[in-house]
């Protein structure tokens, strides 16, 4: 399946203005229809391929040359980054620590054995082999209830264009998804401004994974397991190696292909390290089910073994580094199901509570502090 891609140009070029029932003024009929595929396609597959003119390819290379060189420095250099004393939620995260639900959920296990063959995905044998880092990524509050967002940022030695790269990436990739969501809750007759007004200084993530396909490059090697996220809608750049595969709502499995120059926006990707329960991530939560979250995984295929041989030829990288970015709602604001979403008769699954609260919930980490700050 080819997923379409969604070119941000024509709504970036206009200046929308709602009133305050909603309704949109100025927008073209034509306009109005492409925000309803947004929102279809967001419902439908829990994947987006967006084209913002913003977001350029020499961008999402000069992040992905960064990460490959620091992902290919020794272990041990690696390590000095590493904060699990702050349960890993900035720096970096070692490939073996992430677990995937479906490694240990025996129930969920069960489900994915009872599905057509075709549609299964690939059971991890452990741990998932990437590497991630954490880096935030925005404007904080002045005064909030979450601790997590006064944790100081991790900068490796060496690497001078660290923080102006990490940010560059960071707020052209917000800027992406901000009108991906405005667009979204257009087309799901919502207030442009929705979604946006949530997300406000939110604790967005520039969440980076590397995975060493010298070491891991076997083909049916998990590095991502079957998995769903907790933030609301996360953001790639293209990757350099392909691997990843997505379930739309009939259970469909697609291998993904990000054209060049293209965004891919999900309906989550996983941002919970201990998590084995059920999480409904907060685009699901807004919505009252009727954008679910995105099943995802991320493996070795006969595609990216084909480009592991090319990468050899050319004496590229062999690390597949993914430019991701979670954008979160903000941490005090309150999640429930959103206009006319809240008289659905899911509605009451889903009962008011912080963003932050939320993220607590899933990851049992308390981020919670005493005092403001930013």
């Amino acid at each position: 399946m080819d997923i379409p891609v969604i070119d941000l140009s024509p709504y970036l070029s206009v200046a929308v203005e709602a009133n305050g029932d909603g309704d949109v003024a100025t927008m073209s009929t034509e306009l109005v229809e492409l925000c309803r595929e947004v929102s279809r396609l967001l419902r439908e597959t829990g994947a987006l391929l967006v084209k913002d003119p913003r977001c350029t390819v020499e961008d999402n290379d000069q992040f992905l040359d960064m990460m490959e060189k620091y992902f290919e420095r020794p272990k041990e250099f690696k390590l000095l980054q590493e904060r699990p004393n702050l349960h890993y939620q900035v720096g970096v995260t070692p490939e073996g620590v992430e677990v995937p639900r479906s490694l240990v959920d025996e129930e969920m296990q069960e489900k994915l054995k009872a599905m057509p063959k075709k549609s299964q995905p690939t059971l991890p044998s452990g741990p998932d082999t990437k590497w991630r880092y954490l880096w935030r990524v925005g404007p904080r509050p002045s005064n909030t209830r979450f601790q997590e967002l006064y944790l100081e940022p991790v900068i490796p030695d060496g690497f001078p264009e660290w923080k102006d790269t990490m940010d560059s990436w960071g707020y052209k990739m917000i800027s992406a998804i901000e009108v991906v969501a405005e667009m979204a809750a257009i087309g799901f007759g919502l207030p442009k401004d929705a979604f946006t007004s949530l997300m406000k200084q939110g604790p967005h993530l520039v969440a980076p994974t590397g995975s060493d396909l010298a070491r891991h490059g076997q083909e049916g090697t998990v590095f991502a397991g079957y998995h769903y996220d907790l933030n609301f809608l996360t953001i790639h750049g293209r990757s350099r190696f392909p691997g990843l595969n997505i379930w739309l709502r009939n259970g469909q499995k697609v291998e993904v292909k990000v054209p060049v120059g293209c965004l891919l926006v999900q309906t989550g990707k996983q941002s919970s390290l201990f998590s084995l329960h059920r999480v409904h991530m907060q685009i699901e939560w807004l919505t009252a089910e009727d954008c679910l979250a995105g099943m995802h995984e991320v493996v070795v295929t006969s595609r990216t073994i084909n480009e592991i041989k090319l990468a050899s030829e050319q004496n590229r990288s062999l690390w597949r580094v993914s430019s991701t970015l979670f954008a979160h709602i903000a941490s005090d604001a309150v999640l429930k199901p959103l206009g006319h979403f809240a008289e659905s008769p899911l509605a009451s699954k889903y009962p008011p509570i912080c963003g932050g609260e939320f993220v607590e919930q899933e990851l049992g980490i308390k981020f919670r502090g005493n005092k403001g700050g930013s």
